[in-house]
């Protein structure tokens, strides 16, 4: 059996922690809670259910307080550490499931099928970022372009969600890491803030050898959603996107993309979403970019 432990990160997430926790299996190795200084009851609520508790003072960034967890455990005593969302619930079964991916050879990080509360499908999986898929995106829009032969970053095709299979990466919700992976790759990267941690870290892994593996035995609910009405965050989602391309591909690729992103956050922005252009905004005027997360 997979001894396996939990890393939550909380941030105001009282509502939907409890409901979180109580999905969790009761044979795990340790539940770590770690708090960015939320406001409300998420502390009372994690030491209620008996979850150990990193308090970080401030709102550190989603990355900083995975470190901060992931550093009180002993990673001799685990085989694989969920790195999960406090608005998750895990459908009873899944995390066995989930964690017999880790079995196959040279896989390090297994992920699970997302569905939204009422139990539809909520796109998870991603093709590695190009120039090409970006302006495909920017064009043709994310859904169309991630149904046409795999033009977009987003898998959206439903039945490409029925069967297991390697990703580039997913969305960062819920994502099981092999111990062994945990050492190699060392610590998230904390100046993304939040968004594209999860994308750097599996780009990290498939550098060191390591796959990303997609389960759908696997299902895990994730309400999610915050990205698609707060323009702050679409905003950090564009900047961190743009950011690791060129870190990862240098200056001349990594211009092609900005314009590309660029394109396509226009395109949305001219079609009246708000979020669209305040994500505009902060990729022509660095000066208006986030430097820290609210209470950071």
């Amino acid at each position: 059996m997979t001894r396996t432990a939990v890393v939550i990160v909380s941030y105001n997430s009282a509502e939907v922690l409890k409901d979180c926790l109580g999905s969790l299996p009761r044979d795990l190795a340790a539940v770590v809670v770690a708090d960015n200084a939320s406001r409300d009851d998420s502390v009372g609520v994690a030491e209620a259910a008996g979850c150990r508790v990193v308090r970080m003072g401030r709102n550190a960034g989603y990355a900083a307080a995975i470190n901060a967890a992931v550093a009180t455990l002993d990673l001799d005593a685990v085989d694989a550490v969920l790195v999960l969302n406090p608005d998750c619930r895990l459908a009873p079964g899944s995390l066995p499931v989930l964690a017999s991916a880790l079995d196959r050879p040279g896989c390090g990080i297994a992920v699970p099928k997302l569905v939204n509360p009422d139990g539809s499908l909520q796109p998870s999986l991603r093709r590695a970022p190009t120039v090409t898929r970006a302006l495909a995106q920017a064009v043709l829009g994310g859904t169309l372009a991630g149904r046409l032969g795999g033009l977009g970053e987003l898998v959206t095709d439903p039945a490409a969600y029925e069967r297991p299979g390697p990703a580039a990466w997913a969305t960062g919700a819920a994502m099981l890491v092999a111990t062994p992976l945990v050492r190699a790759a060392g610590p998230w990267e904390e100046s993304f803030l939040l968004y594209s941690e999860e994308t750097e870290y599996a780009m990290r892994a498939a550098d060191l050898g390591w796959s990303l593996w997609y389960e759908p035995e696997a299902v895990f609910e994730h309400i999610g959603g915050e990205s698609d009405t707060s323009p702050m965050l679409a905003a950090l989602i564009a900047v961190n996107r743009v950011r690791l391309f060129r870190d990862r591909t240098g200056p001349v690729r990594g211009a092609a993309y900005f314009a590309a992103v660029l394109l396509g956050e226009a395109v949305r922005a001219l079609r009246g979403q708000h979020t669209a252009r305040a994500a505009l905004v902060a990729l022509v005027r660095p000066a208006r970019r986030l430097r820290k997360l609210p209470g950071g």
